[in-house]
């Protein structure tokens, strides 16, 4: 079973797929790296280092190519690309991935527009492929330097979740398997949108014991926003879950949580983004805030979230509105 996914593709240069390429070469994987351009593959080839992993360097086995037929020549891809960009790179890889090739999501976001999971993105985009899902409480930098991790991946069905788990993992790198794909991409879709809320708190200097209260208030929400969409209760509660929120509502190395407190600063949305990395939750707070009240869910904090990103709230009202809300028992 360790041995059936040998040839791993990653799909994606950024910070995120140098390290989980990184990981899978520790794991005794055999490694392509797929960057969107030609001179970017040249350069990481050549200077085997990123500057966005400062001091990482890129195991010389590792093959580096910008050219995606010769990337899906794999037994397992992991598509690791932000969460908007996931549809095109996935349209383009259909044509050449073959027939049940296990392609994991690696991105936590839900696309706006559709309102659909990663997952759902490439069931619809390269359904010749077998989808499915990483996620969890993990840094990059943390997991190219080999410090133990441990995440969630979830495939369709067991055998295939195991298997990938065994040919991923490490003595630092624990993947547990699953097969609850919407439980673990609900938990790292939310989280994003939470951890934006988490670092307000700390840019207004709300104190320590509003921040507790925020993280465990806003995991009330994600759990009944899973428990809606089918979610399982041991994944909601699980790394990819309460375990990533915990991680990126606790330290500004959490791309979200430093929009946030960009935003808790007095920064405005557009100078925050324009601040800030990439940060998903900015793109899935609406489309989340969206999809509550269409399953009748309460998210107060994903609201408060989505009118500030989007500029119909100040911080200032967003924060008055949560704290004027009327008081109800804990559930």
């Amino acid at each position: 079973m360790r041995m059936s996914y040998q040839r791993i593709s990653v799909i994606g240069g950024g910070s995120w797929g140098i390290a989980l390429a990184s990981a899978a070469k520790r794991a005794g994987r055999d490694v392509i790296l797929w960057t969107r351009s030609q001179q970017d593959a040249d350069i990481l080839d050549r200077k085997r280092e990123s500057s966005r992993l400062p001091g990482a360097t890129i195991d010389s086995d590792i093959a580096i190519t910008a050219d995606l037929t010769k990337a899906a020549q794999c037994d397992a891809m992991l598509l690791v690309v932000p969460a908007q960009a996931l549809r095109e790179v996935a349209l383009s890889l259909a044509p050449v991935i073959a027939p049940d090739t296990p392609v994991l999501a690696c991105a936590k976001g839900i696309e706006r527009g559709t309102r659909k999971f990663m997952t759902e993105v490439i069931v619809e985009t390269a359904p010749k492929a077998a989808p499915g899902i990483l996620s969890g409480p993990s840094f990059a930098s943390d997991v190219v330097r080999g410090l133990p991790t441990a995440v969630t991946l979830a495939a369709r069905d067991e055998k295939t979740a195991s298997a990938l788990a065994h040919a991923l993992g490490s003595a630092t790198f624990r993947p547990y398997h699953s097969t609850d794909l919407r439980g673990v991409e609900i938990g790292g879709a939310a989280k994003n949108v939470l951890a934006i809320a988490a670092g307000i708190v700390s840019g207004r200097g709300l104190g320590a014991s509003a921040a507790a209260a925020l993280t465990t208030r806003g995991f009330a929400e994600l759990t009944r926003f899973g428990r809606a969409l089918g979610a399982k209760p041991e994944t909601l509660t699980g790394l990819s879950g309460l375990g990533d929120l915990i991680l990126t509502c606790s330290t500004p190395q959490s791309r979200n949580f430093s929009l946030g407190l960009a935003l808790g600063q007095g920064l405005s949305p557009l100078e925050a983004i324009a601040k800030t990395s990439l940060a998903e939750g900015v793109y899935t707070a609406a489309v989340l805030n969206d999809m509550a009240r269409e399953h009748n869910v309460d998210m107060p904090i994903v609201a408060a979230v989505a009118d500030v990103v989007e500029g119909q709230a100040s911080v200032d009202e967003a924060i008055s509105r949560l704290l004027t809300r009327p008081f109800r028992a804990e559930g």
